[in-house]
């Protein structure tokens, strides 16, 4: 039964389906999808066409909002939105260290996993679909990995389309995963260059931390091994709008004096947890590398592997000189599942992912180029998350796809520039612009 219920300006309607694990066996295994049907107060009792939005990652559920914030205040002015979970994550059939000896071994961990690409995501919308709509194509709004589900819908099931919104997700159509992190590593240090050009007091306070995390062994309040990789990974925050600014105030009181010298606060301690744990959304570290898999070559742990390919990164080498340490970004290594207590049971699961041979292609290159689905992709210029000329390569490869380049945000756009990011975007889609 569905339960519906009021916050500011909006009804919420709680939405679960039921779903096959492999959609090429519908008769076998099912899984329970959750979504949030929301609609503005006063058009509760309207007909409107659907909305649904793909949430970025891999491994996250939908936005909780509360009301019409972020982007959904203005997507409420059109539309019925279905705040979709994907599978894994949020309420649909949660995929942790909890979850998972559910399904057996390692290797019963690693084939259940195999399922929960941007492939299947797309034949879940479709599944669900003639339930909420009707059966009457709906947009898609597609934010970072949501937008490569997106290009994955456009390729699969463009029928179920009326029109796509892309922000921050045109993927690569036939890069492997080593090509993505190629790519990768100079931007992220870029993003690195500028923070410190902003905050150059931060290039110390980085070497200072650094040092002392080589030199100590470090475990956080809850279990978390921190070492120095574990601190650079902190550079995730530099691809969004704000996160430089967060980046600053986070190293700024990391040290303390206590009676047996200089320590890193409980203060800092606690916020570089918060930052790291992957306790709320595992599966963004076990099948992120995964969601580049396109053919017999297996990812293999590449963001680690190409790491090597640039020394700059290596921080006690710039420890031993007077350069600045380096954090890295959107990457996922295998010391990872060594280091954080939620990751450490699904070490070898996420190996035999690494290592899986068997990836299907995700994208459909000449049905992309012959796509009569109107499509629209805001691409941050220098965007630190998604590579800027992939996005652009693959935006001339899908047919009628209209681009807003812009430098005006980083990767949350979406998020931070509501409603004008959507606004522009639904004006392009319009042809009112």
């Amino acid at each position: 039964m569905s339960l519906s219920y009021r916050q500011p300006g909006v009804v919420l309607t709680d939405r679960r389906f039921t779903v096959p694990l492999d959609h090429a066996d519908p008769d076998g295994e099912t899984i329970e999808l959750y979504a949030r049907e929301a609609v503005a107060s006063d058009k509760a009792g309207q007909d409107l066409p659907w909305l649904v939005y793909l949430q970025g990652g891999p491994g996250f559920g939908a936005n909780r909002f509360v009301g019409r914030q972020a982007w959904l205040d203005r997507a409420l002015k059109d539309y019925r939105v279905l705040l979709l979970d994907q599978r894994g994550t949020g309420s649909s059939t949660p995929a942790t260290r909890q979850t998972l000896p559910l399904r057996g071994g390692p290797a019963e961990q690693a084939d259940y996993l195999a399922h929960f690409r941007a492939d299947s995501i797309v034949r879940d919308c479709e599944a669900v679909r003639p339930e909420v709509t009707g059966g009457a194509p709906w947009t898609v709004l597609g934010q970072s990995f949501g937008g490569f589900c997106t290009v994955s819908y456009l390729s699969l099931a463009p029928e179920g389309i009326d029109t796509a919104i892309i922000t921050g997700g045109l993927p690569a159509l036939d890069a492997h995963a080593d090509d993505v992190y190629r790519a990768a590593y100079p931007r992220i240090e870029r993003k690195v260059t500028a923070h410190y050009a902003r905050y150059p007091q931060d290039v110390e306070r980085a070497r200072r931390i650094a040092d002392h995390l080589l030199t100590h062994d470090v475990v956080l309040p809850n279990g978390y091994r921190f070492t120095v990789e574990a601190f650079q990974s902190l550079g995730l925050m530099l691809g969004t709008g704000d996160g430089s600014h967060r980046l600053h105030h986070l190293l700024a009181d990391a040290f303390v004096r206590t009676p047996a010298g200089p320590e890193l606060s409980d203060a800092f301690q606690e916020q570089a947890q918060a930052l790291l744990s992957y306790a709320s959304h595992p599966l963004y570290a076990l099948v992120h590398e995964s969601i580049y898999g396109q053919d017999a070559r297996p990812t293999a742990w590449a963001a680690e592997r190409v790491r090597a390919e640039f020394p700059q990164f290596d921080a006690a080498k710039a420890l031993a000189g007077d350069g600045p340490v380096l954090f890295t970004g959107e990457t996922v290594h295998p010391w990872m599942f060594d280091a954080d207590p939620a990751l450490r049971p699904l070490r070898e699961t996420a190996g035999l992912l690494a290592d899986r041979t068997d990836w299907r292609p995700l994208y459909d290159p000449d049905r992309l180029a012959a796509n009569d689905v109107p499509v629209v992709a805001a691409v941050y210029h220098d965007d630190m998350y998604v590579d800027t000329a992939h996005s652009l390569a693959t935006a001339r490869a899908i047919r009628g796809l209209r681009t807003w380049v812009t430098n005006e945000f980083e990767h949350d756009g979406l998020r931070v520039g509501a409603p004008r990011v959507l606004d522009r975007l639904l004006a392009l889609a319009r042809d009112e612009v």
